[in-house]
């Protein structure tokens, strides 16, 4: 002890100032590293989440017929409650319904609906909902891409869907169910966003920009409706395969949509802004961590590879096309023959 105290006394003043930051530092770390491991692992997997059936007998999904509000749709049925399913084709609606009350024996309401028709549709989902006790809504319904795109030859028309559905969308059907939710002291609304809002997105511009909107949005507003009893939390999901994303095998990192739901649920009191599942943590850490490192490189790796998509992407549109005109033609040949 004694040698250690001579050895510091040793120190010159810059040692020691460079031994507490180090100290400091290392704390930092460790302390970070236990926050993330608790949020992410622990306290998920020790079930510490908010249960979803304790906020209300309903749960309202948008774009419910498919992919992630699907697998919400039946998670929640699972878990014993009754679903209102929102969505725009009326044949695909009751084709869900009707699966999810043969398979979990609760009852279910639809609404065919496109969010991205403004108002009026909103006070439609309103009206449906008003006498319901609606514990947990999931803001689902969005649109992307095509394939990642230069800004300047997307579409108009998809451009502006983009901003009706991702943006006017999710504020318009939020703002119809919370206030009964803040009246009843209790609820959950679920927005989900991406991870192309949390890191450069280039050739996804339009629709990162407004994904980052849903972000900001819930940030926001799960400040306003804590202190009213409700719990708004973001979801940045990465890759999942669904239809959407164009994925159609699932992998470890591109989870089934019921696979990310599951995890995802768990996460629900615990995080309010999370990507779900945490693999997909591992996307944003590694992209923000080459952004610290060189920002330019992080956003050169992520416009490679969208660009790499893009080509993939329009080399099977032209093949799809090749196979089009072929068919006649064969058909021809044939006929002649």
């Amino acid at each position: 002890m004694f040698l250690n105290d001579s050895r510091m006394m040793g120190l010159t003043c810059w040692e020691k100032i460079a031994l507490v930051v180090i100290a400091a530092v290392g704390l930092r770390i460790v302390i970070r590293i236990s926050v993330v491991a608790w949020k992410k692992l622990i306290a998920p997997g020790l079930g510490l989440g908010i249960d979803v059936a304790s906020q209300g007998r309903w749960a309202v999904v948008t774009g419910a017929t498919d992919g992630l509000g699907k697998a919400y749709a039946k998670a929640f049925a699972d878990k014993g409650l009754d679903v209102v399913l929102v969505s725009r084709s009326i044949e695909r609606l009751e084709e869900a319904a009707s699966e999810i009350k043969q398979t979990y024996g609760v009852e279910t309401r639809i609404i065919e609906a496109d969010l991205t028709e403004g108002q009026a549709v909103y006070n439609k989902i309103g009206k449906v909902i008003e006498e319901l006790e609606v514990g947990v809504l999931v803001n689902n319904a969005g649109r992307s891409y095509d394939h990642p795109e230069l800004f300047t030859h997307v579409p108009e028309e998809t451009l502006a869907k983009i901003l009706q559905l991702n943006v006017a969308g999710v504020t318009g059907v939020a703002r119809a169910v919370l206030p009964g939710m803040m009246e009843r002291r209790k609820g959950i609304v679920i927005n989900i966003s991406s991870t192309a809002a949390a890191i450069p997105s280039p050739y996804l511009a339009v629709y990162a920009a407004s994904k980052a909107y849903v972000d900001k949005l819930s940030a926001d507003l799960a400040a306003e409706a804590a202190p009213r009893g409700v719990t708004v939390q973001c979801v940045l999901p990465g890759p999942v395969a669904t239809k959407m994303s164009k994925i159609k095998r699932a992998t470890w990192m591109a989870p089934t949509p019921e696979k990310f739901v599951e995890a995802q649920l768990k996460t629900i009191g615990i995080e309010s802004r999370t990507t779900g599942y945490p693999p997909h943590s591992l996307i944003v850490g590694f992209v923000h961590a080459l952004q610290c490192i060189c920002e330019k490189g992080a956003i050169w790796l992520v416009a490679r590879t969208m660009l790499n998509i893009r080509g993939r992407a329009l080399r099977k549109k032209m093949k799809d096309q090749e196979d089009i005109k072929d068919v006649p033609e064969r058909a021809t040949s044939s006929a002649r023959l």
